[in-house]
């Protein structure tokens, strides 16, 4: 039952999700691809997990922090892809009103927490480049705990204002969500009231977010760059670069498509292309960022030799 009378309105109890193409054809490769991109995402995040786990020497803080990430990819991944993909098989995916907020509020925690553990690998870069004589006294467990756990406290923080003002809005008799998801932009659109107080704590949490973020990240490099500068050492500059490649990769990645699905002007792109850069911010990069970091970084492309290793010789 989608709609319920309640006096004279009508409430949704339910949503039709769009999704991506009508196109049966279409829809059968999509769904090939996207299963097969989860998969990766999930294989790797897990793999990423379990080889810092059972490494010793990566048992430092950079891969404290690597670990919690992929944690979280996984999250973003899971949050929308699974329903994803009914999508592509039924000819009508529904998605409960109760589903949806929850929908709604797990991707907003788990993109809030990825901004935040980025910001804390960039500050851990930052002591490990400008300060390595006091990196192992501020850079202590302790100190990774609290960033962690304050990482997460952040996303609870922007996911409570996205369910509080998801639960706000008043949907009065239209259902169908023009995407492949919860997304709040999209559901704004289905209000029958004003939505303006609403938008305005979705904005202001968001960009709190990513302004508080991307300020952490950019001092932290602007310090980094300028240590770099003064090394004497050539080895020693492509060392400390090298450290910082796979965390400036993600970081581009995640926060090009950030950018144009938050902060450009919605009238300068459709519909359309914004769900193409939301499937790729919140279904590819998750599957990318183990790849990065496998590929690019040395310590772990050794550990993952090492115990390869010992599998074939037990």
């Amino acid at each position: 039952m989608a709609f319920l009378e309640d006096g004279n309105n009508t409430a949704v109890t339910e949503f039709i999700l769009l999704g991506l193409t009508d196109d049966p054809v279409l829809r059968v490769v999509l769904f090939i691809l996207n299963m097969c991109i989860y998969l990766v995402t999930v294989t790797g995040n897990l793999s990423t997990i379990l080889l810092i786990r059972v490494s010793p020497k990566l048992h430092h803080a950079m891969y404290f922090f690597l670990s919690h990430l992929a944690t979280v990819d996984i999250g973003i991944s899971s949050s929308v892809t699974p329903n994803m993909l009914v999508n592509f098989l039924v000819k009508k995916n529904t998605i409960s009103y109760l589903g949806c907020g929850i929908q709604l509020s797990s991707a907003a925690f788990f993109g809030a927490s990825e901004c935040f553990l980025l910001a804390a690998m960039a500050y851990d870069r930052f002591m490990a480049i400008c300060n390595p004589l006091l990196y192992s006294i501020k850079m202590s467990s302790q100190v990774c705990v609290q960033l962690i756990l304050g990482s997460y406290i952040g996303g609870i923080l922007n996911a409570s204002s996205f369910i509080f003002c998801f639960f706000c809005l008043p949907f009065c008799g239209e259902n169908r969500v023009n995407d492949f998801f919860c997304d709040f932009a999209s559901l704004v659109e289905l209000s029958c009231s004003d939505v303006s107080v609403s938008a305005v704590v979705i904005s202001f949490s968001a960009g709190s977010v990513t302004m508080i973020t991307v300020f952490v990240i950019a001092v932290s490099y602007s310090y980094i760059l300028i240590t770099i500068l003064k090394m004497h050492s050539t080895e020693g500059c492509h060392k400390a670069f090298s450290t910082c490649t796979s965390h400036l990769t993600a970081v581009i990645l995640f926060y090009g498509t950030v950018t144009f699905i938050y902060v450009m002007p919605k009238s300068s792109y459709s519909m359309d292309q914004n769900k193409v850069v939301s499937v790729f911010y919140m279904v590819v990069v998750p599957m990318l960022n183990p790849l990065i970091y496998s590929l690019k970084n040395k310590e772990i492309k050794g550990a993952l030799k090492r115990q390869l290793s010992k599998k074939i010789l037990s």
